[in-house]
């Protein structure tokens, strides 16, 4: 058992680069093994997901070697195992795997799909789309049997939502298809467009990613290539709510940023009066010590995300005024309220809502993460209480933040990861 020991209230001050995309490489890394040839991915994040996906891509037969945030996956030897528990229940991206099976061997085996959880998930559209593609799915003892005897045929297929997951499982799926498919209501978010660009530099034909139509043409065959993976822009949001929370001095620069990615996450902090100096790929957040409140509701992208909305509510709790957070994509992300209390905050929840009183002070406390960015959001809050915090359950912030210990240090925060052998 790993815990994460914080003596809040610490100025920071400096630089932090931001990595590439978790939610991008979780796609992409299944995506690699469409193609006959190595596929080689630059600025992939040293994350916990990362491993995991390895992992599974040694078990059926790929080689894969990682360093300095580059990966060569060899997919020469890969063959379609089945895979219905282990590894492919501990991160939600495992799901990718039943597209990207489906499109090169026509037929796979996946148990359903683990992470974090925030409420129900369900991969209703995911199937639908594999089905309209021409594929049975069937469940059976907890792992998703695909098989399509006659191959795929392309076809338009609707989403009844707007789904990441679904949007990119069924490019994965139709890139090998015989004809043309269609996916309309398509999630824009920047990491499709990531999945896309790939798919294409191995020799796909993907138009329309990024808007809410996309047209794929199937080809016979996928070569490899080079691809370098976006930066992170949960990370990014991360990292900024971070900056205006506890930067002084001369500020804090979070490098390796489009801005364009964060635009809704930015203008919110715009409106709450954080100063900012915005470049092309640099944001520099200076001190900021009188914050306005303001209210959060998540939409699909270009709306504000819905993995930002915990990390920034510890900023909320730095403003004067009351405000509300409501999360129109997962209501139940509400777990890390009941840690914040327990900090100081004056936060509850009502219903589908969060509502938020500040400024309040923060004091250390015990507290448990209890999925990924509900993890971030209780380091933030610890960088900013008086006292020592302790967050249990830290595998969940590993999972997607890269080095996050190492970053913060170099900031001047006063954080450390202990490894408790007989906890």
């Amino acid at each position: 058992m790993k815990k994460i020991v914080i003596n809040g209230a610490r100025p920071l001050e400096g630089e932090v680069t931001i990595s590439g995309a978790k939610n991008s490489a979780v796609a992409l890394i299944p995506a690699a093994i469409l193609a006959d040839s190595p596929v080689t991915l630059e600025g992939v994040p040293d994350i916990k997901d990362v491993h995991s996906l390895i992992e599974i891509l040694e078990i059926m037969g790929a080689k894969v070697s990682f360093e300095n945030n580059t990966m060569e996956i060899d997919p020469t030897g890969l063959v379609s195992v089945p895979m219905p528990s282990g590894k492919i229940n501990s991160l939600r991206a495992s799901y990718y795997f039943m597209g990207a099976l489906l499109g090169k061997f026509g037929e796979g085996v996946v148990g359903l799909p683990g992470g974090c959880y925030l409420g129900p998930r369900p991969i209703d559209l995911h199937v639908k789309g594999f089905e309209a593609l021409g594929a049975t799915v069937n469940n059976e003892h907890g792992a998703m049997y695909l098989r399509s005897e006659e191959g795929l045929t392309g076809t338009r297929i609707f989403m009844d939502m707007v789904s990441i997951g679904a949007t990119i499982n069924v490019m994965l799926a139709a890139v090998k298809a015989k004809g043309r498919t269609i996916i309309e209501n398509a999630a824009r978010e920047p990491e499709i467009i990531d999945v896309a660009t790939l798919l294409n530099n191995m020799g796909a034909n993907i138009r329309g990613a990024g808007t809410n139509e996309i047209r794929i043409e199937g080809v016979t065959e996928l070569h490899g290539c080079h691809h370098s993976i976006i930066p992170d822009r949960i990370e990014a949001g991360t990292y900024l709510a971070i900056a205006a929370a506890c930067g002084t001095g001369k500020g804090i620069k979070v490098r390796n940023v489009i801005y364009e990615h964060l635009e809704s996450f930015i203008a919110k902090l715009d409106e709450m009066g954080v100063k900012m100096t915005i470049e092309e790929d640099v944001i520099t957040v200076h001190p900021s010590p009188d914050l306005k409140m303001a209210n959060v509701k998540t939409y699909p992208y270009p709306g504000f995300a819905t993995d930002l909305q915990q990390p920034i509510t510890p900023l909320l709790l730095k403003a004067t005024g009351t405000g509300e957070i409501i999360d129109t994509i997962y209501s139940k992300r509400v777990n890390h309220i009941p840690e914040l209390v327990r900090m100081g905050a004056d936060a509850t929840v009502e219903g589908n809502m969060i509502i938020v009183n500040g400024p309040a002070k923060l004091h250390g406390a015990e507290v448990v993460a209890s999925d990924l960015r509900a993890g971030a959001c209780l380091v933030t809050a610890g960088l900013m209480a008086e006292g020592t915090t302790t967050i249990f359950n830290v595998d969940y912030i590993l999972r997607g933040y890269d080095h996050i210990i190492e970053k913060l240090t170099a900031l001047g925060a006063d954080i450390q990861m202990i490894k408790e052998e007989n906890a």
